[in-house]
């Protein structure tokens, strides 16, 4: 049985969340603590606090699943859990994962503030909300204690969103600019005069924010509604945007003491790290553990905008290769625009197994035609989703043999499912740091240097 807002070693009465007897495993929150840990403290998010949104006769909201613990101790128990899933799942010895969670300094010593990207449900009435854990109901809220000030500072929850399915709000950290994302209900992106109607209203609402703040509609309508006088009846998505004021992306400003600066385009909801220190962080672990060489090739799989590509570049020099693979082709886009001065990177649109079986089967051709050129792949930077890079991409990075492979997971689970893989096959787990890039929740980032024996040789 799982039980939520609890600490190991605590007495405490739980109320069953899911509980169903053809389960493997039961879910449970707590409801009254018996005996306290000395690590408890009252959770800064009262929304998300279980002692406090019981009594008042709802589940609390998901996000903050930490909140109620002192924060040197989360990190000591996701250094556990961390431990204990590499060993379970990966196949580890306790030596070989022998690691420490590194938080961010600035986060000390709340663990508040460091959201820069938040989506929202919208509340019948048209408030803001986030959802409880696991379950259907949404909560308004009045204040995200997880987000950049920036944020909270907009107000949003007193805007009227009815009409929407959700909002996804952009807040860099630099606090110069914000982007406010609003996804309508199906029923409304597939009548295009409703929609007009829908976003004249929020234009107007939105009319009052800081002109720093851009803002925007993605319409989700589907195939069947755009192609209604043919005989297409697939009822898959198919996304456009709609500019209610601003731009469409934000800039993002990466420093790193060590690899310097550089400002990146980030178009609608494209995926950037959350943290506001995290760009910075992953950069600067990436570029130690690859230690680049002048004239080598990197391959970054799943580059999302070019984040690492563009540091790995310069280490690269003009002499190098970066070749920088995503399938998210408005992704790919930004990447070509924040690479367009760097002549040695090099952007994919391309799923990583399909763009790696190419560079297996056809190494000879070029670059631009999906080969290697005849070179060698020496490092493999790799960022993938949550589910892991999974089996065939393992694989075929494999087959290319490259000196090194740099792997950053969110998900710890996955990470010990593919580096059990990796070992299997000859590859040794050299180095993993892990960081806290996401306080008060159960959430941490690891980056994993992968070795093998002869592999990268000539």
């Amino acid at each position: 049985m799982f039980v939520r807002h609890a600490i190991p070693g605590e007495t405490v009465v739980a109320e069953l969340t899911a509980a169903d007897p053809a389960d493997q495993f039961w879910r449970a929150d707590t409801v009254k603590v018996i005996r306290a840990s000395e690590f408890r403290r009252l959770n800064q998010w009262k929304l998300a606090d279980s002692l406090r949104s019981y009594p008042a006769g709802r589940q609390p909201v998901g996000g903050a699943e930490y909140g109620h613990i002192v924060l040197d101790y989360q990190r000591r128990l996701k250094a556990q859990v961390f431990r204990d899933t590499m060993v379970r799942l990966g196949r580890q010895t306790l030596e070989d994962v022998e690691v420490l969670v590194q938080g961010m300094h600035a986060d000390e010593p709340a663990g508040l503030h460091w959201r820069t990207r938040t989506t929202f449900a919208v509340s019948p009435g048209g408030r803001l909300s986030i959802p409880v854990h696991s379950g259907q109901e949404a909560i308004p809220v009045s204040n995200i204690p997880l987000a950049v000030q920036e944020l909270n500072e907009l107000r949003l929850w007193e805007i009227d969103f009815s009409g929407a399915a959700s909002v996804n709000v952009t807040t860099p950290g630099h606090g110069l600019e914000a982007l406010i994302i609003i996804t309508p209900v199906p029923e409304i992106s597939d009548s295009p005069e409703t929609l007009k109607g829908y976003a004249n209203a929020w234009r107007r609402q939105l009319s009052s924010l800081p002109k720093r703040v851009s803002a925007m509609v993605a319409v989700r309508r589907s195939t069947q509604t755009i192609h209604q006088t043919t005989s297409q009846t697939s009822s898959s998505g198919t996304g456009e945007n709609l500019q209610l004021r601003g731009r469409s992306w934000v800039r993002e400003d990466v420093s790193s003491e060590q690899f310097g600066t550089k400002a990146f385009r980030v178009t609608g909801e494209g995926y950037w790290p959350v943290h506001r220190d995290a760009p910075a962080t992953l950069v600067e672990a990436i570029m130690q553990a690859a230690d680049v060489q002048d004239g080598q090739v990197i391959a970054d799989l799943y580059s999302g905008a070019g984040l690492f590509s563009a540091f790995l570049a310069d280490a690269a020099g003009q002499h190098g290769t970066v070749l920088a693979v995503e399938a998210d082709s408005s992704a790919s886009g930004d990447a070509r625009f924040n690479l367009q001065d760097v002549p040695q990177a090099i952007v994919l649109e391309g799923k990583a197994d399909e763009v790696l079986s190419r560079w297996v089967d056809a190494a000879d051709t070029g670059f631009s035609q999906g080969g290697l050129y005849g070179r060698r792949v020496d490092t493999v930077v790799m960022y993938p989703p949550r589910s892991g890079a999974g089996r065939a991409v393992l694989s075929r990075v494999h087959e290319l043999g490259p000196g090194k492979i740099i792997y950053v997971s969110s998900e710890t689970a996955a990470f010990a499912q593919d580096t059990r893989w990796l070992t299997e096959h000859g590859w040794s787990l050299d180095a993993v740091q892990v960081y806290d890039l996401a306080p008060d929740t159960h959430r941490m980032t690891s980056v994993g240097l992968f070795t093998r024996p002869g592999a990268g040789s000539a």
